[in-house]
C-alpha cells in the first residue's frame, strides 16, 4: 500500500489545499493531510480548530485521513510508516523554497520521496494569510474556502469580540 503524507499548517485550509490533496489521493492509497504544530510560529487557529477545519473538508474523502503533528516532518513519517511527501506548488517561487526542503528531507531520510503537484491557475494566488486578510477586511471568499472556514472565521472575528 502506498501511502504519502501532505503536510502543512492549513491556518486556514483553502480550496487550493483541498486541491492538492484531492490529486494526491487518487495517486496513492492513503492520504494523510497532517497540519504541523510549530510552537515558534503563531497561529490565528489552535490545531484542534485546524483539524476541525481538515476533517470537515475531507470528510467526503474516504482515503483521507486527518492528523497533526510536531517536530521533524521525516520523524513523523517514519512513526507512521508514511514514504511519500507530497507538496503543492502556485509558483516558481514556491519551487526554489521547497525544493530546498526537498533536499534537506532527503538528507535527513534517504528513504523518503518527496512529489511536487502543480495547483490548478484558479488556486494559483490563493493563501492561508490572504484569505485571513480579505475575510478580516471584509471582503469575499467564498470561493476560494470551504464553507467550514468561513463559520471558523466568522467566529474568530466576530464572536470572540462581543
Amino acid at each position: 500500500m502506498k501511502r504519502a503524507v501532505y503536510p502543512g499548517s492549513f491556518d486556514p485550509i483553502t480550496n487550493g489545499h483541498i486541491y492538492i490533496a484531492e490529486r494526491a489521493a487518487a495517486i496513492f492509497d492513503e492520504l494523510w493531510v497532517s497540519i504541523l504544530v510549530n510552537p515558534q510560529k503563531h497561529y490565528l487557529f489552535s490545531v484542534e480548530e485546524r483539524y476541525a477545519m481538515a476533517r470537515d473538508a475531507f470528510s467526503a474523502f474516504p482515503n483521507i485521513r486527518v492528523d497533526h503533528f510536531t517536530g521533524l516532518l521525516v520523524d513523523y513519517l517514519r512513526q507512521q510508516d508514511l514514504q511519500v511527501i507530497v507538496r503543492g506548488l502556485r509558483a516558481m517561487s514556491d519551487f526554489e523554497y521547497e525544493f530546498q526542503m526537498a533536499l534537506m528531507n532527503r538528507q535527513l531520510a534517504p528513504e523518503v520521496e518527496t512529489i511536487f503537484i502543480v495547483t490548478d491557475a484558479k488556486y494559483s494566488y490563493l493563501s492561508s494569510s490572504a484569505i485571513r486578510d480579505i475575510f478580516q477586511f471584509g471582503g469575499s471568499i467564498e470561493s476560494m474556502v470551504p464553507p467550514c472556514v468561513i463559520r471558523h472565521l466568522h467566529r474568530r472575528f466576530f464572536s470572540d469580540s462581543q
